[in-house]
Formats: C-alpha cells, structure tokens, sequence
C-alpha cells in the first residue's frame, strides 16, 4: 500500500471519529438555543473567509489579480440579481478575461 493511500484512509478515519463524537457527547439531547444560533453562522463566515482567501493570497503574499476582480463582479451578481449560476458564470468569464490580457 502506498503512502498516499495510507494518508488518506488515515485522514478519512480521524474525520469520521471526530463527527462522532458530537452525537456520543450529547446521547440525543437537543443543544442550547444560544449554541444553535452560533453553530448557523459557522458556515457562512467561513466560506466566506475561504473565498477571501482564495480571491486575496498568492503564495505568502496578499495580491489583487483577476482572481479578485473576478470574486468581486460575481459578488456583484449575487448582490444584483440572486442567481448563483450568473455569479459563476460572470466571475469565470471576468477571470479567464482578465487573465487573458
């Protein structure tokens, strides 16, 4: 077996074990309203500072590129008409142009 499929079963593993003892921990007892409410944001705050970092990091670096204006006219998108695939589509395009120049 090779190291790299080792590292991934090993990865899947300690995954699974940690998404278990959520469920273990509480033995069925619904969690705290003021636990709830701060388990919902978790999501967006960090998908959000995904894309950021995404859209902002090259290497060590922070940098404004066509990946950035790329995010910023798909957000733009979003925020205009609510249609996630028109935010992919301008934000590809926008980027592949970019790039292209």
């Amino acid at each position: 077996m090779s190291t790299s499929v080792a590292l991934i079963g090993g990865c899947a593993l300690i995954t699974a074990a940690i998404k278990a003892v959520g469920p273990i921990a509480l033995g069925g007892r619904e969690l705290p309203d003021w636990f709830s409410s701060v388990v919902v944001l978790l999501a967006p705050a960090l998908l959000a500072a995904l894309v950021v970092t995404q859209a902002l990091a090259d290497g060590d670096q922070l940098a404004v590129g066509p990946d950035t204006a790329g995010v910023a006219a798909g957000g733009a998108v979003v925020w205009k008409t609510g249609s996630f695939i028109g935010c992919v589509v301008v934000a590809a395009a926008c980027t592949a142009a970019l790039r292209a120049v």
